[in-house]
């Protein structure tokens, strides 16, 4: 069990009211729509009812509680949740294979995630169908919609403290609303017992298939678990009872009305508005739609976090990352959310219906529960937890599960089939950007440094040759702090001999830690070959400008190295010297022979490269200062050519 809670938000009523803002808009909106789509099209019969909130009792009980609430959100890695920082933890184990559930989850989250704003929001704005049966609800929500994504670059600080207060009155009128209807009907309780469940799944015709409906009600769970490092894990815990007792209350209300109405069939008309009383109903709708616009929000930048996480660990294209305010971990990704708001729209439009999208919704994201189990139980393996306890977690959660994705697989031809192709393509970008990075970095020639350090600090002495600046550094890739790229010898010696006053040689570690920020200097030669190796968690900007800047301002600080510029007018007014930048770019080369499926790869690489930033961008460089050098890789060694001289 995790025992280190220095990186925990501590429990505070601050805390809980935040938590109910930020992480339980998307399971708290599960009323909308999961009891309509456990009822569908058919007439309403009591065994369905009943049998139906049983499943959704045990599965907020099982699923929700037991798995994310109470065991997962203990794998936290230093206060962070979601599934690349619990990757980020068992990748530790050097198990190559575990990279795949942490990619095959990632992509289905986030693929999922492109009809979750859609759903929730039309299922609010149905509810306008109660004053207007006639109405047209598709411009209203994608008008929503398109606000939403629009607001993400200016951030959302100040909208955010309105959060909280709203989920607060959004559970309160759940539990009001469950209230009234239970106390016309207490026999409705009785289904918490699991007979009813068992009853439907195994007795009822289609029962079974009763189960991809039930799991809308914790399809919110995953991002639970993503948004842990907001909140903190005891604030999470305290909330869950708030919001787990509204949510039963609630979907128990609708049961007792829906069995109120046994024999008709429900048509368009949803049970969570027909539950309010008349004159309640549009300050319901507007409180309803508030709230779906804030579960989208913790969506939307619960995408740009995994997107950001993705690229530290090198599993998606450098994409640009803003930060519009100084909010932890807030963020926001223009690609991500122009491509999320796309998606938004072209599903709304496909779709028309909010049923509609309930018949594809949760066929995704079920496979990224079981990822997470997947990883999870490695996490347990690794810290040593009791062998009977995994055994028997991992067995309950792959047949729970594994059940849930069957249920599901019929919504493949309903539009189940859209998110899996989405998540196929995220996963093929994944693992494309993966193996070519390894592939690339498999034919990185390294050479010694101090082979090399007396013919530097002869360059940087040498005045025949002109001096290219005060101070030059370069990226290396190398881990190694003795060895450097061969290429980048190349380049200060041969390619334009580069003289320099000072040689300075930065690497970038990205560890499995969020948000470590260390650095460590190595000087080969004082005042002349200096070394900085940057360890940055998988959730910081490598903002290496600024970072770098901040080095060297503490080094001088220290004594340690002398920036003065070495020109004798500008030194003699203690002018500061210059500073170039060295990105050297590596492009393959065509005299290379290699396999078809590496070659495959390298291409879409290539292409995927050309849509994303450029190194210096990526790594938050000044490109007034930089030197973009192109060097050809070659991997392997060009066949000898048989030349013939003629006179």
């Amino acid at each position: 069990m995790s025992k280190d809670h220095r990186y925990q938000q501590k429990l505070s009523t601050a805390g809980l009211l935040v938590t109910l803002g930020i992480i339980f808009g998307d399971i708290g909106t599960s009323p909308l729509y999961v009891l309509s789509a456990i009822v569908g099209d058919k007439p309403i019969d009591v065994e369905t009812i009943k049998g139906g909130l049983s499943c959704i009792f045990w599965t907020l009980t099982l699923q929700t509680t037991l798995k994310y609430v109470i065991l997962t959100l203990r794998a936290d890695n230093k206060g962070e949740g979601g599934i690349f920082s619990l990757y980020a933890l068992v990748r530790r184990a050097k198990i190559k294979w575990l990279m795949f559930p942490a990619i095959i989850g990632g992509s289905a989250l986030l693929a999922d995630g492109i009809i979750t704003p859609p759903i929730s929001v039309a299922s609010a704005i149905e509810g306008l169908r109660e004053l207007n049966p006639d109405i047209k609800t598709v411009p209203i929500v994608i008008g929503i919609l398109v606000f939403l994504f629009f607001i993400q670059q200016f951030g959302t600080k100040f909208i955010g403290k309105f959060f909280g207060p709203v989920m607060f009155v959004w559970f309160l009128m759940l539990t009001v609303l469950g209230v009234m209807q239970i106390s016309g009907n207490f026999n409705i309780l009785s289904s918490i017992n699991p007979y009813y469940g068992y009853k439907l799944l195994f007795t009822h015709p289609s029962g079974f298939l009763v189960l991809g409906a039930v799991f809308l009600c914790t399809t919110g769970a995953e991002a639970l678990y993503s948004d842990l490092g907001h909140c903190g894990r005891d604030n999470i815990r305290i909330s869950w009872i708030f919001v787990k007792t509204a949510l039963l209350i609630n979907y128990f209300g609708q049961g007792a009305w829906l069995i109120s109405q046994t024999g008709t069939v429900l048509g368009k008309q949803n049970p969570f508005y027909a539950i309010m009383p008349q004159w309640f109903v549009p300050i319901g709708i507007i409180i309803a739609t508030i709230a779906t616009v804030v579960a989208s929000q913790a969506l939307i930048s619960g995408s740009f976090t995994l997107i950001n996480e993705a690229m530290r660990l090198n599993f998606w294209p450098k994409v640009k990352v803003k930060y519009p305010t100084d909010f932890k971990g807030q963020l926001y990704i223009p690609s991500i959310n122009w491509l999320l708001l796309a998606g938004c729209i072209a599903v709304t439009i496909y779709f028309q219906e909010s049923s509609n999208m309930q018949s594809a919704y949760g066929l995704a994201i079920v496979m990224t529960m079981l990822m997470t189990t997947t990883l999870l139980t490695y996490y347990m393996i690794i810290k040593r937890y009791n062998k009977i306890f995994i055994v028997a977690i991992f067995i309950t959660y792959l047949v729970i599960e594994s059940s849930f994705l069957i249920a599901n697989l019929h919504k493949f031809t309903h539009g189940g089939w859209i998110t899996l192709m989405i998540a196929s393509v995220l996963i093929s970008v994944m693992l494309v950007w993966y193996y070519a990075r390894k592939i690339r970095n498999r034919y990185v020639e390294f050479v010694k440094l101090v082979d090399y350090l007396p013919v530097l600090e002869d360059l940087s002495r040498d005045l025949t040759v002109p001096k290219y600046a005060t101070h030059l550094v370069y990226l290396t890739s190398a881990n190694n702090r003795e060895e450097i790229e061969s290429k980048v010898i190349y380049s200060i010696m041969q390619k334009q001999p580069k003289r320099a006053d000072i040689y300075w040689f930065v690497h970038v570690d990205v560890i499995d830690e969020p948000y470590r920020m260390e650095y460590k200097v190595s000087e080969f030669i004082h005042d002349d070959v200096i070394r900085i190796d940057f360890r940055l968690g998988f959730r910081v900007a490598p903002r290496i400008n600024v970072m770098f800047r901040k080095v060297v301002e503490d080094m001088v600080h220290n004594k340690e190295v002398d920036i003065t510029s070495r020109y004798k007018s500008l030194n003699k007014n203690n002018v500061i010297g210059d500073f170039r930048f060295i990105v050297i770019e590596k492009f393959l080369s065509y005299e290379n022979e290699l396999p078809v499926h590496e070659r495959i790869i390298l291409d879409i690489y290539e292409f995927l490269k050309h849509y994303g930033l450029s190194e210096e961008k990526a790594f938050g460089l000044d490109t007034s200062s930089v030197t973009v050098e192109a060097v050809p890789m070659i991997i392997s060694k060009p066949k000898e050519i048989n030349l013939k001289r003629v006179i």
